[in-house]
């Protein structure tokens, strides 16, 4: 048996995606895969040192690791017209943002490269993403970058949205999505077990869109207290076709979030985005 580690976040949308191969759900051979749960900017930390054989991770990191990982073409998370939201206690309007303070949920996030590319210049502090509403509602902070479940209930907890960075972006891109994460595998294991892997995490995929149900019942011990329908629509937004295949409009849009990064200083080099296969 080869065995190969698999890391991702102990999120409702991933544990969905990877449902198939976390249960046995297909026949992988003699490969055996060792799950690793980690929240994203761990994950991102990890990946500089090429610890895991694939791994989620931020496409802003990406940049960082790409001598080390490719992209798989699939496993993305990828907001099409909506994305991270910077949400506030009070009414700002975005011009004001660059004098807030603003918990993020890491630097090597996509979310905080498309805020940088908004705005470039405000004051942050790192926040786990699971705590940033709180930061925010108990005033350590003047507003929060929200990329997961929170993008969903924040008015009800009396907050306001200053931006919604995936609305932007496809404005400002004239119709592109926003990526946010993807899926990556180490470039040494040779070209022959990329393959193979890539095959079986795309089964995955497609096992759990085709058994929606029984994925997202599974889903629902890592979608913290949410409720089954808002888990649901949180899990649709994230894993949907365009995780099944980017397409070329998806790849164009990690193409040029990257350079973005690179034009406006972010990213202080250029990157090569290449896909397995």
């Amino acid at each position: 048996m080869t065995t190969i580690t698999l890391a991702h976040s102990p999120d409702s949308d991933d544990a969905f995606m990877h449902y198939a191969l976390a249960t046995n759900k297909i026949d992988t051979g003699d490969l055996c895969f060792e799950h690793t749960l980690q929240d994203i900017q761990t994950l991102n930390e990890e990946a500089t040192r090429g610890r895991y054989d694939v791994t989620a991770i931020s496409f802003h990191a990406f940049a960082y690791v790409s001598d080390k990982y490719a992209l798989l073409p699939h496993g993305a998370s990828i907001g099409d017209n909506y994305g991270p939201i910077v949400v506030a206690r009070k009414s700002y309007k975005p011009e004001e943002l660059s004098g807030l303070t603003v918990a993020i949920p890491g630097e090597m996030t996509s979310a905080f490269l498309a805020l940088r590319l908004f705005c470039p210049s405000f004051a942050y502090e790192v926040v786990p993403f699971d705590k940033i509403i709180d930061a925010v509602r108990e005033e350590r902070v003047d507003a929060g970058l929200l990329i997961h479940e929170g993008q969903l209930f924040y008015h009800q907890l009396g907050l306001h949205k200053i931006v919604d960075l995936g609305e932007w972006w496809f404005k400002r891109t004239n119709g592109l999505p926003l990526p946010m994460g993807g899926n990556v595998i180490r470039r040494d294991l040779g070209s022959e077990l990329i393959a193979r892997v890539s095959g079986y995490l795309k089964e995955s995929i497609r096992y759990s869109l085709d058994h929606r149900a029984e994925a997202l019942d599974y889903a629902m011990q890592f979608a913290r207290d949410m409720e089954p329908q808002l888990a649901d629509r949180f899990v649709g937004m994230w894993v949907n076709e365009l995780t099944l295949d980017y397409t070329e409009r998806g790849r164009e849009a990690v193409r040029l979030l990257l350079a973005e990064g690179t034009a406006q200083g972010i990213i202080p080099h250029e990157v090569k985005v290449d896909f397995v296969g």
